[in-house]
């Protein structure tokens, strides 16, 4: 049966400026302390050369990413993109798999932040700590995202501000050794195999930086300042994670560390002792919390479009608070999520989300190549194979590589989800002989002045799944 509906859209409240803090937040900038170890050990000593390789590679796919913001300013990124470029049927799948992301990684954030937690004020259990960040999360997120972008600058700040006490200490004391610079640059062991192994770890530090394009529609002016936001935020994160890895190098050019997985706290420890080292924690730990925040603002806003879109059950998905239009049941279905996550590994946590990212990030070079092959009478090769074609086929290359550095265990997860997405969309679409679910939301912009959710622009008839 078919039904008239009405596009809800989202409030444009977000500048450049909130949007960068957004993705940079998201990215937790604060990473890099505690990745250092393992990345130092991979690189043989070149972790700062590692965060540089890392940060090249993805500013390709930040490019592309860029290239279809700027055509589909939208919500739903690689969902959105990949339904205008690739068709409905591929677009969902490409949904589904970045899916697998958003749902999750809200999950880990607040697994590792309220491990971290209960490590350092231990006059509660992890688990309630978790308890705790998840619901206070949750209230900001459904608050609305002005809130949520206030409250991320002042935790963005702190973190950073933490970030670079620890660089000019870091300073301080590698400046008194006899440590060379050179030795944190490219130190004889290191080598181009070595660095690239380092780099496939690094990469994942830059995870999130494509949820910016998940609030295109919260963002004013999106066609100027999404494209140039995916661009910045990978390049502040670049700069933060070079610059701290490279200090904290110079400082420890020794990959001999009692245990790698905490090898940051020990360069903490080195540079200024434990109580500078517990100081810096806690400031990274606070700062977190802005990651926690925006993974799960992303989330929420994926399964909205995907519910507008009638792909799942648009009375709920597709729901929208009537005072602070926010979707509140995908945000508390993620926070559900993130409770029952709780009492999981990290490690079983974090092989569930990188699967869909790397895999997501290939589809988006893919996007733009298919982008340009439909514009391509109006847009000649010459002036256009750099960039809508050389750097989404490096941009791709590179993600397929990082896809199979992934474990055997993220690679069995993320077919398993696939190979569920498959039949879902099977289901959707009557064996392929339809298009998956969807709304013209541009068409219903065309025929309407309004931007603000709850507008009531008619769109239909569209088949609606309750």
């Amino acid at each position: 049966m078919s039904t008239n509906i009405h596009v809800k859209k989202l409030i444009p409240q977000l500048g450049l400026i909130g949007l960068v803090v957004f993705g940079v937040s998201y990215m937790a900038p604060g990473v890099v302390v505690a990745t250092f170890g393992v990345i130092s050990n991979l690189s043989n000593g070149a972790a700062a050369m590692a965060y540089v390789f890392a940060t090249g590679a993805m500013i390709l796919t930040a490019i592309s990413y860029g290239k279809l913001a700027r055509q589909y300013p939208a919500s739903g990124s690689i969902y959105t993109y990949a339904r205008r470029t690739l068709g409905s049927q591929l677009g969902f799948l490409s949904g589904w798999i970045i899916l697998l992301d958003y749902l999750f990684l809200p999950m880990v954030a607040w697994l590792i932040t309220g491990l971290y937690f209960g490590a350092q004020f231990t006059f509660l259990p992890s688990w309630a700590w978790g308890i705790i960040i998840i619901a206070f999360c949750t209230l900001v997120n459904i608050v609305g995202l002005k809130l949520a972008d206030r409250f991320n600058r002042v935790l963005l700040l702190i973190v950073l501000l933490g970030v670079a006490v620890l660089i000019g200490f870091g300073v301080a004391f590698a400046s008194g050794t006899d440590n060379p610079v050179s030795v944190a640059i490219w130190p004889e062991a290191a080598t181009i195999s070595t660095i690239a192994a380092g780099a496939a770890v690094a990469a994942y530090s830059f995870l999130g930086f494509d949820a910016v394009s998940t609030l295109s529609e919260e963002v004013k002016d999106p066609k100027r300042n999404v494209p140039r936001g995916i661009v910045y935020v990978v390049l502040s994160g670049g700069i933060v994670f070079v610059l701290t890895s490279f200090v904290m190098q110079w400082a420890h050019p020794s990959l001999d560390f009692d245990n790698v997985d905490t090898a940051g706290y020990e360069v903490l420890t080195l540079v200024g002792g434990p109580v500078f080292a517990g100081v810096v924690n806690t400031t990274i730990l606070i700062g977190g919390l802005a990651s926690c925040v925006a993974v799960q603002a992303s989330g929420s806003r994926l399964l909205f479009v995907m519910g507008r879109d009638g792909v799942f059950p648009r009375k709920l998905f597709g729901f929208l608070h009537d005072k602070f239009r926010t979707p509140v049941f995908n945000l508390l279905l993620i926070a559900a999520i993130g409770f029952a996550g709780l009492f999981l590994t990290i490690g079983d946590a974090t092989s569930l989300i990188n699967f869909g990212a790397f895999l997501a990030f290939a589809i988006a070079n893919v996007c733009v190549i298919a982008l340009w092959w439909k514009s391509r009478a109006s847009m000649p090769l010459g002036r256009n194979l750099l960039g809508f074609i050389i750097i989404p086929v490096l941009g791709f290359a590179v993600d397929i590589y990082l896809l199979f550095q992934l474990g055997g265990l993220a690679l069995t997860i993320g077919s398993i989800w696939l190979a569920v997405g498959v039949v879902y969309l099977l289901f959707l679409t009557k064996g392929f002989r339809r298009p998956a679910p969807g709304l013209d939301v541009e068409g219903a912009e065309r025929s309407t002045e309004s931007a603000q959710i709850g507008t009531d622009t008619a769109v239909g008839p569209v088949p609606e799944r309750d």
